[in-house]
């Protein structure tokens, strides 16, 4: 994450904030303090992205395009505004409106990275240092996946998936298909809830760490993993057929469930072959996007 200098007041900043697939989620039996369930986690960034305009104003408002259907302070980007503004004691007076490219209830982080741009938005009006420890603050504070995002590129996560222990060289350009089938989204919450009724054994971690560390991409690949997905299957049938059918299509290197779902993902061998299966889903009636893993977080597009 980098900002850059005090921005002068009246101009708007527009911020990319990119969406997320995990390469590894493995949920633990144990739960903390707090009642969330231990997770480690490596996530690694899609250059499919929400947009963020935000400048100055009489108070703190945030929009969506299209239109939530829950109140503003319920929204992730309004929470870390006002959580920017308790930290920093100022009035975190902005005006944020969110161009919504990343579909809702998909695992995919949406919320999460909504939430980390605006931090960087806010610590860039402030000129705040990129490097304040009371950044990652705000973010674990807004919710698991938020610390990643200010960071962006592949990382080992672990406490309750909030806390960024180990980053990764990134594996840029690497085409991934998404599908998400027709149909309701899955709840997080329930999907914790399915998963405690049969929790499935923690898939081996330190064979992908070790193949990270040594950006041997074949090996990287072999031990994509998801012990939250049968749980979201579940609960999402739909999904659990996308999944079935995204890993019979062809040159398909790794296949799972995005987060808790309900989107799934595949890393391809070619763009080309992304965009076949994308293209594929979208026939079918579903919702099908050719994406590329990407190398940063949210980041100052203009302004």
């Amino acid at each position: 994450m980098s900002t850059s200098a005090h921005r002068e007041p009246g101009r708007f900043l527009l911020i990319s904030a990119p969406a997320k697939i995990n390469l590894y989620l493995g949920v633990h039996n144990e739960k903390d303090e707090r009642g969330y369930h231990r997770v480690d986690s490596v996530m690694t960034t899609l250059d499919l992205a929400d947009v963020i305009a935000i400048g100055p104003a009489d108070e703190l408002s945030v929009h969506t395009v299209p239109p939530s259907d829950f109140p503003m302070d319920q929204n992730s980007a309004y929470r870390a505004a006002r959580a920017m503004g308790e930290a920093f004691g100022r009035d975190a007076n902005f005006a944020i409106l969110i161009d919504k490219r990343i579909p809702q209830q998909a695992g995919l982080g949406g919320p999460s990275t909504d939430a980390a741009a605006t931090i960087l938005g806010i610590a860039t009006y402030w000129g705040v240092d990129a490097r304040d420890p009371r950044l990652d603050e705000v973010a674990r504070s807004i919710g698991a996946d938020v610390p990643f995002f200010l960071y962006g590129p592949p990382a080992f996560c672990d406490g309750a998936g909030d806390r960024v222990r180990e980053l990764f060289r990134p594996l840029t350009g690497t085409p991934v298909a998404l599908v998400r089938a027709d149909g309701p989204g899955v709840s997080t919450v329930e999907a914790y809830r399915c998963f405690d009724e049969n929790p499935p054994a923690l898939p081996p971690l330190e064979p992908l760490l070790d193949a990270l560390r040594l950006h041997d991409e074949t090996q990287i690949f072999a031990h994509v993993a998801n012990n939250l997905a049968p749980a979201s299957c579940e609960l999402n049938p739909q999904m659990a057929e996308a999944l079935a059918w995204i890993r019979e299509q062809p040159e398909v290197r790794a296949a799972n469930v995005a987060g808790s779902g309900s989107t799934v993902f595949a890393v391809c061998t070619t763009q080309m072959a992304a965009e076949a299966i994308a293209l594929a889903a979208q026939e079918r009636g579903w919702w099908g996007y050719a994406a590329r893993m990407e190398k940063s977080g949210p980041f100052v597009a203009a302004g």
